[in-house]
């Protein structure tokens, strides 16, 4: 077909969906990519600390959050996960898999962000940076999509804008573009680290295994297990912001976590102490315990409980039982999070319930929605890029 005669498509974003739905797209239309930055895709190279963890082989709806787990369900089929994957071989990327998570076999970003942008030049699709959309109008079956000084018509537009998240000073314009044509659901930070109430003192910067219990107006709500990284203001590390989507969507409400130290089981905790100390009688409670976790933690612990740093046989059974406590179920109100700077990625968006999941398509004909605007957030581990991929890929099979 003749270029003056393909239906054209605009693709506002030229990241992690953007680009792939640009891809497939250009099979079947004249696309051309509006990038707000300097060039596409400069998001991905953040990612998995500059290595790409790009994909994940449990893509599945336990690792996401979302208003609709039927459309979720639907998206994340084995089948488009396997086009994600032959995609990627297709291009070029050769994987590096350890414990489930795909990297470049480079372990560089870049290898991911040159092979994308590789196709683009390939395919001839156009590239406009450093351009700010401000408004989509649709005027009958077309699309008139405004910058302050540039005007394009469109038969059909994708919007693949993603978040602010990680970013500085820029303005949310996917999401303000949504709210005239969907009711949105408010945006909050994910994969962002907790503000305490009350901080466990003196052990600013210490990571360390522990098992992280959620809970809302004290229900247990979800656990978490692995690294957490103790804070000046709170928590970080993995299992925190596996939590931190849900703790963003209950600001105002009663959220506590209760940090596991141990790892073991609490039932058999004091007995094994007996044993222990009676064994290493001439070792105080520090010196016990500090072949388990570290020993900042165990000082702040028995300031808080107000337990000298003695022995585990000179103790009264209620100090016995705080201290186990302490160790096993320490308390933390949590009062917020870090905001956009911060965070990894956004909960939040444009409902999966307005959204066909067989297209991408929204309840604006012609109109379609990708990636992070959409209200869908992964934990860690390769899945948001997932969802961005596959997202991109399904765009690629809308018809004229």
């Amino acid at each position: 077909m003749c270029g003056d005669c393909m239906k054209k498509v605009i693709v506002i974003g030229g990241g992690a969906s953007g680009l792939v739905a640009a891809i497939n797209l250009s099979k079947k239309f004249d696309v051309t990519i509006l990038e707000r930055n300097s060039e596409c895709a400069k998001k991905i190279l953040m990612t998995g600390n500059g290595k790409c963890n790009y994909f994940n082989w449990d893509i599945n709806i336990k690792n996401y959050y979302t208003d609709d787990y039927n459309k979720l369900e639907t998206i994340l089929s084995d089948k488009n996960q396997q086009r994600v994957l032959k995609f990627f071989d297709d291009i070029g990327v050769i994987p590096r898999i350890k414990n489930g998570y795909y990297y470049p076999y480079s372990n560089q970003a870049t290898t991911i962000r040159t092979l994308l942008l590789k196709q683009i030049e390939n395919r001839n699709i156009k590239v406009i940076n450093n351009i700010e959309v401000e408004s989509i109008e649709k005027v009958g079956d077309i699309f008139i999509v405004e910058s302050h000084n540039l005007s394009f018509k469109a038969n059909k537009v994708v919007l693949a804008t993603g978040s602010i998240a990680g970013l500085k000073n820029v303005n949310e314009i996917g999401i303000n573009i949504a709210s005239n044509f969907f009711k949105v659901i408010s945006p909050q930070p994910a994969l962002v680290q907790l503000k305490s109430k009350e901080t466990i003192k003196n052990c600013n910067g210490v990571r360390c295994d522990a098992i992280l219990s959620l809970y809302i107006d004290n229900k247990l709500i979800t656990e978490e297990s692995g690294e957490i990284q103790i804070t000046d203001y709170g928590i970080s590390g993995i299992c925190t912001l596996n939590i931190s989507s849900i703790v963003s969507r209950s600001l105002g409400k009663n959220i506590q976590v209760k940090i596991n130290f141990m790892n073991m089981l609490e039932s058999n905790f004091l007995s094994w102490m007996d044993k222990r100390c009676k064994k290493l009688s001439n070792y105080n409670i520090v010196e016990v315990l500090e072949s388990l976790i570290n020993y900042k933690i165990i000082y702040s612990i028995l300031k808080k409980a107000k337990i000298k740093k003695d022995y585990w046989l000179n103790m009264n059974q209620n100090e016995k039982e705080l201290l186990k406590n302490l160790l096993f179920a320490y308390p933390l109100e949590i009062i917020g999070t870090n905001d956009f700077t911060r965070s990894q990625v956004m909960t939040g968006g444009v409902s999966l319930k307005d959204i066909n999941p067989l297209t991408m398509e929204s309840k604006i004909p012609n109109l379609y929605i990708t990636g992070e605007l959409l209200n869908v957030d992964g934990k860690c581990g390769g899945f948001n890029l997932g969802f961005a991929w596959i997202t991109g890929m399904i765009v690629g099979d809308c018809n004229d």
